[in-house]
């Protein structure tokens, strides 16, 4: 379905709402977006994702795939799409497609441009025990099974290995995602990498899978970190709305909005595309009351400050 026919679903829309909602998506950014190629069944691939990106105004895109960096990718792009004035990003996923939790990946990921590391996400212990019948991450054709990858040794210490990869996302101040770690996991981590020097530190979709409460999110952002929330998991045109619209301004409000961000976590099949569903994300924003410098920080500038990107 075509980015223009998931907009118009609904029917005609209000033309002064539609105005506030394509200005407020100018300067976006998304953080979480699933183009392709891919093993996963994807709608749009990172071509079209970026050109989309650029007809809305958005400011800059970071490419996620769980079995590949797509810092090549990025780079390639941007060599030969700089017109498009949409800064592209990726980083460095540790799953086993990349070797798990390997120093190698990480060195050859931020000497390219990565810009930032996820820890396991499919493979992730946690993630593999939460989604035990597999229906989470389909992929287009059987994918050898992952391992259980986990941070802490059998006596909750930060692996040897891991703290080499802080060490390295320090050196190049780059963002450190927890990925699809358990909170109990990310506590340990999150400390580590505070010793480490690691200044920019991520968690993504914190009550999905991950565990956190509302006063884990908070302690989170007291402590410095910034909190993504996947928009496809709160907006009703998405096949993966997982919580009422509503439920959105309280994940918001128990992180504060200067330390939230919202990600399409889009590109899948029968889905919005990623512009779509920030358009569906502003309307719901704009619903639930929030100012327009508000929604500006959530679908962009907290982003920018987490990613470094200049003014």
């Amino acid at each position: 379905m075509a980015a223009a026919d998931m907009d118009n679903m609904s029917g005609a829309r209000d033309p002064a709402l539609e105005a506030r909602v394509n200005a407020l998506l100018v300067g976006a950014i998304d953080m979480h977006c699933h183009s392709g190629p891919s093993v996963m069944p994807r709608m749009i691939d990172h071509i079209e994702a970026l050109e989309e990106a650029s007809g809305a105004g958005m400011r800059a895109l970071l490419f996620k795939d769980h079995f590949y960096s797509a810092t090549p990718v990025t780079e390639l792009l941007s060599t030969h799409y700089g017109h498009l004035r949409v800064t592209m990003l990726s980083g460095v996923p540790l799953n086993d497609a990349v070797g798990g939790l390997n120093p190698y990946a990480v060195d050859h990921g931020l000497k390219l441009g990565a810009r930032l590391i996820w820890m396991p996400t499919f493979s992730a212990a946690n993630h593999i025990r939460h989604n035990r019948h597999g229906h989470m991450l389909p992929t287009r054709m059987s994918m050898r099974p992952a391992r259980m990858l986990t941070v802490v040794d059998d006596y909750g210490r930060i692996k040897d290995e891991v703290k080499d990869i802080l060490d390295q996302i320090a050196a190049f101040d780059a963002v450190l995602s927890a990925g699809h770690l358990h909170i109990s996991e990310i506590w340990p981590l999150f400390e580590e990498a505070e010793k480490r020097g690691v200044r920019r530190r991520l968690v993504q979709h914190p009550t999905y899978t991950i565990g956190a409460t509302y006063e884990d999110i908070a302690e989170l952002t007291r402590g410095g970190a910034f909190i993504e929330h996947s928009l496809c998991m709160f907006i009703k045109e998405s096949r993966f709305q997982y919580y009422p619209g509503e439920e959105l301004r309280a994940v918001i409000e128990a992180g504060g909005s200067a330390q939230t961000i919202l990600g399409s976590d889009l590109g899948q099949v029968n889905n919005p595309t990623p512009v779509s569903g920030f358009r569906a994300v502003i309307r719901l924003c704009i619903d639930l009351g929030y100012d327009d410098a508000t929604i500006r920080g959530l679908v962009g500038g907290n982003a920018a400050r987490l990613l470094g990107l200049s003014d």
